[in-house]
């Protein structure tokens, strides 16, 4: 919205800044920070008021959640939601397709987990909407989102065509990172290969969601290097340079991930151990919805799996776990997923967190690395 005041600049003063991604992307991530700060508070507070038992604690898990975690808010993940909405409608361009497709699949995802949320602290169970009805509407979500992106690539690729007829095309392609002159063609397979990518996402941050400030940080880092990715492909400066495929308008996700950071940040303040309020379904699931729907608009599906290898394990934890308990009726971890498996082995709670913060760091390193290594 606040992009268009560049009109009022004659090429030289104050105004003219919002011509520039990265001048609002800062602007959207201090709106969304300063959100956070006001507002996390009072949610808080409301939340309390509302709903006085909290969350409620899995009796199978660790057995020092009973004791620490029982009572504590949850569904904090509307103070991201909000930041991150308001930042991303002030500071980005409201005539780009890419911000309404990736705003729409986080805000959608959201809503589900805000449903399950909701379902869970007023019965008091941890039971909420059935796996199988959440799956489902996401696969729903996700099968919209990969049409469009589909298409908003099949627009992309007739723009550059018409000026450049050796460009080639991205529509129904799948990209590569280090093999960068190689696009396999899935054709409409790739709607259904978004969804995976979407869907996964989505679920695999919210298995990750188990520890105080566990998911949020590891989230904020993945944006950010999407965010990084997205404003290099949306420059045909920097694709030339670094040789990877163009997908104008992209660029103005970076003012998106800008704002997720900022109420990432203002989210953490209060998630921070002990956590005063969790982000809940509501955040985890439109926090992963988010980071797969960028990957999608920038065709950087693979390198996500390397940016939120993290995400990617614990999910795997998960799966691995519960295949092999069903044949052999063993474990391989003595919980799932991973982070409590650690739990169980004596890990401190601080510990395990900061040891994954650093691993997603690392990995988003190797993520990044990817645009320049051929």
């Amino acid at each position: 919205m606040l992009y268009w005041l560049n009109a009022l600049s004659d090429g030289g003063d104050f105004f003219n800044l919002f011509r520039y991604i990265t001048f609002r992307a800062g602007g959207a991530f201090f709106t969304a920070l300063i959100f956070g700060f006001i507002f996390g508070r009072p949610l808080i507070n409301l939340l309390r008021r509302k709903y006085s038992q909290g969350q409620p604690i899995r009796t199978d898990g660790p057995e020092s959640h009973i004791l620490t975690k029982a009572g504590t808010p949850t569904m904090g993940g509307l103070l991201i939601l909000a930041a991150l909405t308001l930042s991303t409608l002030l500071w980005a361009r409201l005539d780009n397709a890419y911000v309404w497709l990736v705003l729409s699949v986080t805000v959608a995802f959201g809503l589900i987990g805000f449903v399950d949320d909701w379902a869970k602290v007023s019965r008091q169970t941890t039971k909420g909407v059935s796996a199988r009805v959440r799956f489902g509407l996401g696969l729903v979500i996700a099968a919209a989102a990969g049409g469009v992106a589909m298409y908003l690539h099949g627009l992309n690729d007739a723009d550059l065509l018409s000026r450049d007829p050796t460009h080639m095309a991205l529509q129904g392609r799948l990209a590569f990172p280090v093999f960068k002159d190689f696009l396999l063609n899935l054709g409409w397979v790739f709607v259904p290969f978004a969804m995976i990518v979407i869907v996964g996402s989505a679920n695999s941050v919210n298995l990750t969601d188990g520890l105080d400030g566990l998911a949020i940080m590891p989230v904020m880092i993945a944006a950010g290097t999407l965010g990084v990715i997205a404003y290099a492909v949306g420059r045909v400066d920097f694709t030339e340079y670094l040789d990877v495929h163009y997908v104008q308008g992209t660029g103005e996700l970076l003012i998106f991930s800008a704002g997720l950071i900022g109420g990432g940040l203002g989210f953490l303040w209060y998630n921070a151990p002990p956590a005063a309020v969790f982000m809940g379904d509501t955040g985890s699931l439109a926090l992963g919805g988010a980071l797969g729907a960028i990957a999608v608009a920038t065709k950087h599906e693979i390198v996500l799996a390397i940016v939120g290898g993290l995400f990617v394990v614990e999910a795997l934890s998960v799966i691995i776990q519960v295949a092999v308990y069903k044949r052999t009726g063993r474990r391989v971890f003595l919980m799932a997923p991973i982070h409590h498996h650690f739990e169980k082995q004596g890990w401190a709670e601080p510990q395990i967190v900061i040891r994954f913060w650093i691993i997603s760091l690392i990995l988003a390193l190797i993520g990044l690395a990817t645009l320049k290594v051929r």
